[in-house]
């Protein structure tokens, strides 16, 4: 990962789950449940269910992969750098524990949705988009996930940063707004929020790892070039970077 320190040691464990996170305040809150039947199971009235089919894992996947500009450039910037994407290989619709979201594994270079905990579209994309930011740093550099807590503290500062966790938009809906440089106030509290979620360590060990590895991780912005704030940033980076070929073959 550009701008990430040396050090480490061996991989994860085979069979390791990898950055299995919680969604720490990311988008809505999550909905109450359902009243429970006679029998223990939720009720669900005929238009829920529409909207429950409508809504389910793999469609909204689908829609991700294909329309969302944050994903397709990662797509492609994967599929450039000798890691292509397979959907049907590398992701998975799975129920998972308490809030968690997705996580991505690097033992199988898969990354798991959460379909129980993924509530519409919307978050479907920034899921898919920050765990995809991983498995691109996964692919272009030899990142020791859980033996050097500075080179997972990198990747969670540029997933925070570039996959619109910290979009205006989200940030109001978290009732934060009007810090200056409040971009990167949000980048460093969630970097250390992901890496509370899956390692067992302290705020203040956390704390140390982003900001020892903070100036060259949040402007390390590989592959888009920029900090895409908004899908419109993102569609001209996506741009950009087909392009990239075509311009360095005219030099």
């Amino acid at each position: 990962m550009t701008g990430a320190p040396g050090g480490g040691g061996p991989g994860p464990a085979a069979g390791e789950p990898l950055l299995q996170r919680r969604d720490s305040g990311q988008g809505s809150p999550e909905p109450l449940p359902p009243p429970l039947a006679e029998h223990g199971q939720p009720r669900q009235g005929f238009l829920s269910s529409l909207f429950t089919r409508d809504q389910s894992c793999p469609l909204m996947l689908l829609k991700t992969l294909e329309t969302n500009p944050y994903v397709k450039l990662l797509l492609d910037a994967m599929k450039h750098s000798g890691c292509a994407v397979d959907p049907g290989r590398h992701f998975s619709c799975e129920d998972c524990d308490g809030n968690v979201s997705g996580g991505f594994d690097a033992s199988t270079s898969q990354i798991v949705l959460c379909q129980n905990n993924i509530r519409n579209e919307a978050h479907m994309s920034r899921v898919v988009t920050h765990e995809l930011i991983h498995a691109f740093d996964h692919c272009r550099a030899h990142v020791h996930w859980f033996t050097n807590v500075r080179h997972l503290a990198c990747s969670e500062i540029r997933a925070a940063s570039l996959s619109g966790d910290c979009s205006l938009v989200n940030e109001i809906f978290r009732l934060h707004f009007g810090l200056k440089q409040h971009h990167q106030t949000c980048v460093r509290d969630r970097a250390v929020l992901s890496i509370l979620a899956v390692r067992n360590i302290s705020r203040e060990e956390a704390q140390k790892a982003v900001d020892e590895v903070f100036e060259s991780c949040f402007n390390d912005h590989e592959p888009f070039g920029r900090i895409p704030h908004t899908k419109t940033y993102a569609r001209y980076a996506h741009r950009d970077f087909r392009n990239r070929d075509r311009y360095y073959s005219n030099i």
